[in-house]
């Protein structure tokens, strides 16, 4: 299968897109991985990725979209692959579409995960990272350190990310609202997006999701 998965911050895409990606192994395929790859392996695109980063710009939609064709073009995605961040707006979305009718493939669903606004507000703004190990994740209501502030596994001081804050929680829904969510009205209109909860265990999720993807096959 070939999907797009689309959801607002803190809908568990990252995680969801692991656990999807196993389960119907196709690659999972995010714009961080892309251009971490492309920039280390030093790749034309990678380099012209850097010289934009570099300069403070963003880097145009032809040079992602250029990485994600060569990763879609490689052997462990010839039976499919999941794209998680990417397209990020209209504009790349419509380039996708391009990309694949030249590569003659197509998209097989846009797997939304839906979450009310003041959910993801509750499950960002209440993270806590430890400052030895940003590996070590807790949160104040969902999975709370035995004393408070503590890290359970190096006793180091947890701490809320500034992007975690509330007031950036809700900018970065606003840019998401306004640029991204604009992507499942252009998908929907070619009859691919599959809209599922995301609220519930991160099991009860993907059991939703491969059960909604079945369905759309």
């Amino acid at each position: 299968m070939r999907i797009v998965l689309v959801g607002p911050p803190g809908a568990g895409k990252g995680t969801q897109a692991a656990f999807l990606a196993k389960n119907l192994s196709i690659p999972h395929i995010s714009t961080g991985d892309l251009f971490r790859a492309n920039i280390s392996q030093q790749t034309e695109l990678g380099k012209l990725a850097k010289s934009y980063m570099d300069a403070g710009n963003l880097v145009p939609d032809e040079v992602t979209i250029g990485m994600a064709r060569d990763r879609m073009a490689q052997p462990d995605a010839a039976n499919g692959f999941l794209l998680d961040g990417f397209p990020r707006n209209v504009s790349q979305a419509e380039a996708l579409d391009e990309a694949l009718k030249s590569d003659s493939v197509k998209l097989d669903a846009v797997l939304d995960l839906e979450v009310p606004e003041d959910e993801v507000v509750k499950r960002i703004a209440g993270r806590r990272i430890c400052r030895n190990d940003s590996a070590h994740v807790f949160h104040v209501e969902y999975k709370q350190p035995k004393t408070e502030g503590v890290c359970d596994a190096c006793g180091g001081e947890l701490y809320q990310r500034g992007d975690d804050k509330e007031e950036t929680v809700r900018t970065r829904l606003e840019v998401y609202h306004s640029e991204t969510e604009p992507i499942i009205d252009h998908y929907r209109a070619q009859g691919l997006v599959v809209t599922i909860s995301a609220l519930g265990e991160v099991a009860d999720v993907t059991e939703r999701a491969m059960a909604a993807l079945q369905k759309s096959a």
